[in-house]
């Protein structure tokens, strides 16, 4: 119902979800203090500004689920060019999933080595695949769109080396669902703004992320932490000085718009 807040629960953490009608308007002025750091008005402030300085990400599906929870498998560790080439070695050597399934492990491993981790990635892609296959709701993946949240992050938590950041990958790349998934970039942009406590796990942030962010707006402002992670608060030289959200983010603060630390 339009106007409702809602609770839905993911990886094992409630969020309290409100519609875009009960978000807008709260922002914060020029000469109006800042929120404080870590409650539910700093993070819709900080996805406020990022929309506002980095434009509209409208959702858009790069892969079907399988293919999606299989190239975020592929990612762990490694680099997006690397993941994206071992993902293309991995499609073009099989041309089914079934193929992969079937095929002797270390043929997998040979196709995912540029990915590094081989050994590890690869059994855990071809058992995860067989469970899919073997799921009553059929082994497309589809169907995830189609029960509660919940269910779906629970399903894909259950396969081997899916934790709720890919499971959260494959339900918000997928299915626009409300969550946020804490990569590198968005852990470390929810750390050093301290919408989680310094050393709070990639976990954490997700989960305060998904239930703080307005309903409707998680692809979004999962994209646009992305895109500001990789350009200005970058891991090594970040731009604090030129960084739209100085005056929420502590730590830029306490170094005077300098360059942050790593966490």
């Amino acid at each position: 119902m339009a106007g409702t807040v809602r609770t839905l629960r993911l990886g094992g953490v409630s969020a309290r979800v409100e519609p875009p009608s009960r978000a807008r308007g709260r922002g914060y002025a020029p000469g109006v203090a800042s929120p404080r750091p870590g409650t539910r008005a700093h993070v819709r402030e900080i996805a406020r500004r990022l929309e506002e300085a980095h434009g509209p990400r409208p959702f858009r599906r790069r892969h079907d689920p399988v293919s999606e929870l299989v190239t975020t498998l592929l990612s762990h560790s490694t680099t997006d060019a690397n993941q994206v080439r071992a993902f293309r070695s991995l499609r073009e050597r099989f041309p089914t999933w079934e193929a992969v399934r079937e095929a002797p492990v270390e043929e997998v491993e040979a196709a995912v080595r540029v990915a590094g981790l081989a050994s590890q990635k690869a059994p855990r892609i071809q058992e995860a695949l067989r469970r899919v296959a073997g799921h009553p709701r059929g082994p497309g993946l589809e169907w995830l769109g189609e029960v509660p949240p919940e269910e779906a992050m629970a399903f894909l938590t259950s396969l081997p080396g899916v934790g709720p950041k890919t499971a959260a990958c494959v339900m918000c790349f997928c299915f626009d669902a409300h969550v946020v998934p804490a990569d590198t970039h968005v852990h470390r942009i929810a750390l050093r703004t301290r919408v989680v406590p310094p050393g709070a796990s990639a976990e954490r942030a997700q989960a305060r992320l998904s239930s703080w962010v307005p309903e409707g707006a998680a692809y979004g402002t999962h994209m646009r932490m992305i895109h500001h992670g990789r350009t200005v608060c970058r891991a090594r030289g970040p731009r604090c000085g030129a960084c739209v959200l100085l005056d929420l983010c502590p730590t830029g603060k306490r170094l005077g718009g300098g360059a942050a630390p790593a966490g």
